[in-house]
């Protein structure tokens, strides 16, 4: 029996020293986690903590009620940073940017559609599980092993003082020679401390900005422009703002992926130069990177920089007038092609205030999804013209026309099909299974590249086709992207710019913008104008009114 007991007892022993260890490992690594992938290497981990020493400092001296609340705090609040480094992480890699933990949540939802639109519902679902769970495991499990640890600490003081002080000269010995472990950083690490303090620095510009935006938001030199002096330079025409998603000036400058955007662009300017129409080109900087496409959009449409979830937020719950407004005020009819769209989008209707909204439901698709795109661009295209284009005695149609198909992640792709065989889409049917599938691109990054170039193309190509087949004399088109494409398309530390082009049939309107230094044709040279481009809604009506 005693055999028996002095057995369990040293498997008691061993399994708590594990949990101690666990605990210390678990506390140690949320401590120094660097919050950009490239500082992750296996020496960031032999970083010394500062919190820690002074959580078991505090350990050692307060009394027991004070020392657990303490750690509870300290858990709580190193699994909050954990989260958020975590998340940090992901916008780096992907978005080229820090995460706002105050205005950044919003992108999450957008990221789990993606997932569930390209990898399949289950995906999603075991994403945002997996998420949930890393959130709550983060949450509840170190909390208990700071509890142990410190517990730990005060039945041990006097060695537990002694190896705080040990560290802790350590720690000041490297924070005063500044010793490096590259590229881990520094040995001496207060890395949760600077992320605390990081992001109560930018909860309070947010506040402020906050305040900013709306004088901003007010400042609006065209908001008493009478509607008879708005866009009298465009009077009669039908005006279109294309998106063309991810259509980046990478598409049309790296020297492996322009080639074959470049050759649409420049036979695109050919066959409609034959039927009459011209076209002006430059480049505007976007207020987002690979991803966030609503933020172009209100930010062209707004004249506002909208760089962040919160400013956009801002923006809906106001009256700015934008382009689609002030082309309402003055007489057309104004329609969002929005395909993307199968559910009630009530603060756009209310924001913009359009008279028609394009979207899934009104497309009648009968076709396949490509990738994340629901629908061809070629088939979009064609339906919006069929609805809104083909009535003979109509107002003039103002329209922003938001093209996917060359959305993350670009496969697999549709190809082009005669335009009277679209139907309802039935054409498409087996069309996704005879390119790669995402995931079989994703496993070389020059396909990824190569197919980022196919699917722009393919756009433009639609675009351009339908314009020949389709447009009359009175079409008058700014054709732009939202933003560049994800870094492993642009490679490191890319700009923001996207290409512009506005394209008429009428050589007045030309005539018009001939004060912009734009280059001709449908691709900008790399010397064009770079604007901001929320600069252009306010050059834009400047230039076509008022008159």
């Amino acid at each position: 029996m005693r055999l028996f007991h002095a057995g369990r007892g040293h498997r008691h022993r061993a399994f708590s020293l594990a949990l101690t260890l666990l605990a210390g490992v678990l506390v140690w690594a949320a401590l120094v986690l660097p919050d950009e992938l490239d500082l992750l290497t296996p020496s960031t981990f032999l970083r010394i903590p500062l919190e820690a020493l002074v959580v078991i400092a505090l350990a050692v001296v307060l009394p027991e009620r004070a020392r657990q609340v303490t750690a509870v705090v300290f858990g709580l609040l190193l699994g909050l940073v954990l989260v958020v480094k975590v998340t940090n992480i992901g916008f780096e890699v992907v978005l080229d940017r820090p995460f706002d933990p105050a205005v950044d949540w919003a992108f999450l939802g957008p990221g789990v559609g993606v997932v569930r639109d390209t990898e399949g519902l289950g995906w999603a679902v075991a994403a945002v599980v997996g998420a949930v769970l890393g959130t709550v495991a983060a949450l509840t499990l170190l909390p208990l092993a700071t509890l142990r640890l410190t517990r730990l600490a005060a039945v041990h003081r006097r060695p537990s003082l002694v190896a705080v002080s040990a560290l802790g000269l350590a720690w000041v010995l490297a924070a005063v020679t500044g010793l490096q472990l590259s590229p881990g950083g520094r040995v001496a690490s207060a890395s949760a401390a600077e992320r605390v303090y990081s992001d109560v620095r930018q909860l309070r510009a947010d506040i402020r900005d906050r305040v900013i935006f709306t004088a901003e938001v007010e400042d609006d030199p065209f908001a008493d422009v009478p509607a008879d002096r708005l866009l009298t330079g465009l009077r009669g025409k039908d005006v279109l703002v294309v998106f063309v998603e991810s259509y980046g000036r990478v598409a049309i400058e790296d020297p492996v992926l322009s080639p074959e955007v470049s050759r649409v662009l420049e036979a695109g300017t050919s066959r409609l130069d034959a039927l009459g129409f011209s076209a002006r080109s430059g480049f505007l900087t976007s207020p987002t990177f690979g991803a966030g496409s609503w933020l172009a959009h209100a930010t062209l449409q707004s004249g506002l920089w909208l760089d962040n979830q919160q400013r956009y937020d801002q923006l809906l719950a106001g009256d700015r007038m934008t382009l689609s407004s002030a082309f309402e005020r003055a007489g057309w009819r104004t329609v969002f092609a929005l395909p993307a769209v199968k559910k009630a989008w009530p603060e756009g209707a209310n924001f913009y205030g359009y008279d028609g909204l394009v979207d899934f439901g009104a497309l009648q698709y009968a076709g396949p999804k490509f990738g994340w795109s629901r629908v061809p661009d070629q088939y979009l295209l064609s339906r919006f013209e069929q609805l809104e284009l083909t009535e003979r005695d109509r107002e003039p149609v103002m329209a922003e026309v938001d093209l996917s198909s060359s959305h993350h992640p670009w496969a697999p792709l549709p190809r082009m099909v005669p335009w009277s065989s679209l139907g309802d889409g039935s054409v498409y049917k087996g069309m996704q299974k005879e390119g790669p599938t995402s995931d079989e691109v994703f496993e070389d990054p020059d396909d990824v590249r190569e197919q980022y170039a196919s699917s722009v193309a393919y756009s433009l190509e639609a675009l351009v086709s339908w314009v020949g087949t389709y447009a009359d004399d009175d079409l008058v088109m700014v054709v732009l992207g939202d933003h560049q494409p994800h870094t492993y398309v642009t490679g490191p530390d890319p700009d923001h710019d996207v290409p512009v082009s506005i394209l008429a049939h009428d050589p007045d309107v030309l005539r018009q913008v001939s004060g912009w230094g734009w280059d001709e044709g449908l691709r900008p040279g790399p010397d064009a104008p770079v604007w901001r481009m929320d600069s252009f809604r306010d050059r834009f009506l400047t230039t076509f009114g008022p008159g």
